[in-house]
């Protein structure tokens, strides 16, 4: 690819997204309210039920609310960590099943992006590093790590609803 196929083919995406934007993308002002309250919770999957509390709970900070049997797989738990704002991020463990290493597939998870205070944040990146985590910060407000199973995962500073300094809802 040249520098001038890469010239045209951001050109073009940029085109799709001003089209979709004109086409959905209604004035905040005229925006109806969502049907949702609010999102209950994300679940991913855990090869280790005692490692991920150990991850979210010992070194993220965020509380574990629950641990319960999962109702469709005897056997397997599901487990709930509290990550504000009454969110939840929950797991499931399937023991017994080769469910093999995290992918990011199509339809799948690309990352869950959680906010924090910015103290907390600056204290979480100092965690994260003396944990030995390899983390990507950007933008001075998001650390992109992944968790023992390889989900990936985002701190931002940003309060809700913004996005690097725009506000986003």
């Amino acid at each position: 690819m040249t520098g001038n196929d890469n010239i045209d083919a951001a050109e073009e995406f940029e085109r799709r997204r001003a089209r979709i934007r004109t086409r959905y993308l209604a004035p905040t002002d005229t925006r109806p309210p969502s049907s949702a309250r609010g999102l209950h919770h994300t679940a991913l999957v855990s090869s280790d039920v005692e490692r991920t509390v150990q991850f979210y709970q010992g070194l993220l900070e965020f509380p574990l609310t629950e641990l319960i049997e999962n109702r469709d797989y005897p056997g397997s738990s599901h487990f709930f960590f509290d990550i504000g704002n009454r969110n939840l991020l929950a797991f499931f463990d399937f023991p017994g099943l080769d469910l093999g290493p995290y992918q990011e597939v199509l339809g799948g998870l690309h990352h869950v992006a959680i906010s924090v205070e910015p103290e907390r944040w600056n204290r979480l990146r100092d965690r994260l590093i003396e944990a030995g985590i390899e983390l990507v910060e950007h933008s001075e407000v998001s650390l992109y790590f992944r968790d023992p199973d390889g989900a990936r995962l985002e701190l931002i500073a940003d309060p809700l609803g913004e996005m690097y300094g725009s506000t986003v809802l």
